[in-house]
């Protein structure tokens, strides 16, 4: 629901009885697209402010905690990623996290709609800031289509950084999809999915990544979290999964001695991450 009229808009999660408010400036721009609903306001306090069909995906102020806990863990955890495939995250800030790793030969953004990525060059120039590194590369287009068609044994990490599993995002939660990543990814390659709120949704949505990503061969699975207080709840997660690479190890040294900056990852907050609160032990049925 947008309450544009009192200055403010509000997200409501009606099936959890909860919300989420900003206090908006003015509304800089709205779009529909072939696939979506896109809007862009200014805020009072988090910068510019991305919704997609009423809901926000991003902010300037705090976006930084989803793309490198999205990112980092993963490329830290995978021995050497050379080829790195980011299917949607469309706003591009994904891809800059990738491409702070100087061991990164090739990356490719792969979003169904080229819009939000045109909003976000002219709306958040930051995240987009990369877009030009030539290892870069932009398909638009189906991306359930375009894993299904790659190359096997060619890509050393996949990031699914999608938006909730409804509409054009549903299929990337599923066990199709799953399977196709898993032909896709090299020798100790790794996946990884943004997997909701696990306050909401490890009864649900994260318990069924697991059971889909072992039903589509991965031994390996595990939920990281991480704050992030625009969404539900405040509380994010993404999901790692191998086929057999332990993901609870990590190139800890390297983390540590990153040659890049970061805003909030770094080797103890990976480390922490990795821990699983009791409640979701339970309702993962992790031993």
């Amino acid at each position: 629901m947008n309450n544009l009229p009192s200055g403010w808009f509000t997200e409501e999660f009606q099936n959890e009885g909860t919300a989420f408010s900003l206090k908006i400036k003015e509304k800089l721009h709205d779009e529909k697209s072939e696939y979506q609903h896109i809007e862009i306001y200014s805020t009072e306090t988090f910068g510019n402010l991305m919704v997609i069909d009423g809901c926000v995906m991003l902010t300037e102020r705090d976006n930084f905690l989803y793309h490198e806990m999205m990112t980092h863990p993963a490329l830290f955890t995978h021995a050497n990623p050379e080829k790195v495939v980011v299917i949607g995250g469309g706003d591009c800030g994904t891809l800059k996290e990738v491409l702070k790793h100087p061991g990164v030969k090739e990356a490719w953004q792969v979003e169904i709609d080229e819009l939000v990525t045109r909003m976000a060059e002219r709306y958040f120039p930051d995240l987009c800031s990369s877009n030009q590194d030539p290892r870069a590369n932009f398909f638009f287009g189906d991306g359930i289509k375009w894993m299904s068609d790659v190359v096997p044994g060619s890509i050393d990490v996949i990031i699914v950084d999608s938006t909730d599993p409804v509409g054009p995002a549903e299929g990337l939660f599923a066990v199709d999809f799953y399977r196709n990543c898993m032909l896709a990814l090299k020798e100790g390659g790794i996946l990884v999915q943004q997997s909701e709120s696990p306050l909401l949704h490890s009864k649900t949505i994260i318990k069924s990544v697991h059971q889909d990503m072992k039903k589509a061969g991965f031994d390996q699975v595990h939920t990281l979290p991480f704050p992030q207080p625009v969404y539900p709840t405040g509380w994010w997660s993404a999901t790692m999964a191998s086929k057999q690479k332990p993901l609870t190890c990590f190139r800890e040294e390297d983390a540590q001695q990153k040659p890049f900056v970061t805003q909030y990852y770094n080797k103890d907050i990976h480390r922490g991450a990795l821990a699983v609160p009791e409640f979701m032990k339970v309702d993962l049925d992790l031993d």
